[in-house]
């Protein structure tokens, strides 16, 4: 559908800035955790955005918020992402594909579209994993991928369960009422930023993904007997935190051994006990993610790293339990909204790129119940959850038209 388009870049780029504030680490660095005060003052700060756009909010049990831009006929599409940040991280994970989502909606307002379909934007809760050790909470919750009593006992570190700190945060009710219906959304599409180095290399402005790889994660606990530094001599050694390396490293093999480019795994937690320079470890704990857009293969790397850490064990005399925490399928995205994203980017003279995503998004969750697909924009030096994260105006400004061109073919 050809519009005139007009992205108010400018404003993006201020709305960005503003978010990036409501932070508990210091500029340039963004800390935002779920539920904290800095994320509930970042959120109120949102709604009041969503409502001077005139769109109609509102929140499910777990924090999920919506904002709706009503059609004249039944169905939605949506789109929008995450602004919860990871400890030190940047300013443009999340965001962009959530301020971004609203300026698409505010210039096909100014444009004089009428949407048939509504067209929603949609702030996901807790896509990071930070605060209760599970990634995309929300859109797990949206698309029924986690049993609600289960999500309700999650704890973070301080033992504090989602069921309380969703409540103190404002959000009681029950958790089995925020499952959406599989025919709520006729389409989704996610803007976000690659967080790799590819359309930067090969200068394209626009990557439409095609897949999204599948996540899981593995704990591993190891004990073995702490004891003086000086005093136990090497021979008689039960040192958890050496077993806990030899695992780490084994992760690595595993990964390569696939001699797949779409595999990755990484070891990005290890916890050490008693954590004292004169004292041997006694215990040590391993958290483990491992990625591929093949399940079998990433299923193998997971037994692959088992495997590894009862051999460990063995050898070391240590005592080991691993744990999946979570294993979840990939997704494909849609060939119609796919059709849809490549027709935006040829409307508006942009080129683009076919692409995987290696990273996994609420998206991945949301292709349950509804056809899904997303715009990658450039980032540069494909950094990302760091304080130097960044992508220029310019690039999110064409990813913002890819978006708005998408939701009006989608809604229109």
């Amino acid at each position: 559908m050809k519009l005139a388009l007009a992205i108010d870049s400018a404003r993006i780029e201020a709305e960005l800035a503003e978010l990036a504030g409501f932070s508990d680490s210091a500029a340039p660095s963004v800390t935002r955790i779920v539920f904290s005060a800095t994320d509930g003052k970042a959120r109120t700060w949102l709604k009041a955005r969503l409502r001077e756009a005139d769109l109609e909010v509102r929140e499910d049990a777990v924090g999920n918020t919506f904002a709706r831009w009503p059609g004249t006929d039944k169905g939605a599409v949506g789109t929008g992402s995450h602004i919860d940040a990871i400890p030190n991280s940047g300013r443009y994970d999340g965001t962009v594909g959530v301020l971004g989502g609203l300026e698409a909606i505010r210039a096909l307002q100014r444009a004089g579209f009428k949407p048939r379909r509504s067209v929603e934007l949609l702030l996901f809760t807790s896509e990071e994993p930070t605060r209760f050790g599970i990634g995309c909470l929300g859109s797990r919750l949206l698309s029924g991928s986690l049993d609600a009593e289960r999500a309700d006992a999650l704890k973070d570190s301080d033992g504090a369960t989602l069921a309380s700190v969703r409540a103190s945060a404002g959000f009681p009710g029950s958790l089995n009422t925020v499952k959406l219906s599989p025919d709520y959304y006729s389409a989704f599409v996610e803007l976000h930023i690659e967080q790799g180095p590819l359309l930067e290399k090969t200068g394209v402005p626009i990557g439409i993904v095609e897949n999204i790889a599948a996540p899981a994660t593995l704990r591993i606990s190891i004990t073995g007997e702490g004891g003086h530094a000086g005093a136990v001599l090497m021979p008689q050694r039960r040192d958890a935190f050496l077993g806990a390396c030899e695992i780490a490293l084994g992760v690595e093999a595993a990964a390569l051994a696939t001699r797949s480019i779409d595999t990755v795994a990484t070891t990005g937690i290890c916890r050490v006990f008693p954590g004292a320079v004169n004292s041997i470890p006694s215990s040590a704990l391993l958290e483990i993610d491992v990625r591929d857009v093949d399940l079998g293969r990433r299923d193998a790397v997971l037994a692959a790293i088992e495997e590894c850490s009862a051999r460990v064990a063995g050898k070391r005399s240590l005592e080991m339990e691993a744990v999946v925490l979570n294993a979840d399928p990939p997704a494909r995205c849609d060939l119609r909204v796919i059709r849809a994203l490549e027709d935006s980017c040829t409307s508006q003279g942009l080129t683009f790129q076919k692409m995987t995503s290696r990273a996994y998004h609420d998206s991945l969750f949301m292709g349950r119940i509804a056809p899904v697909a997303m715009i990658f924009i450039p980032c540069r030096g494909g950094v990302s959850h760091r304080a130097d994260e960044f992508a220029s105006t310019a690039d999110i400004t064409k990813g913002v038209a890819v978006l708005a061109g998408t939701l009006a073919e989608l809604a229109g």
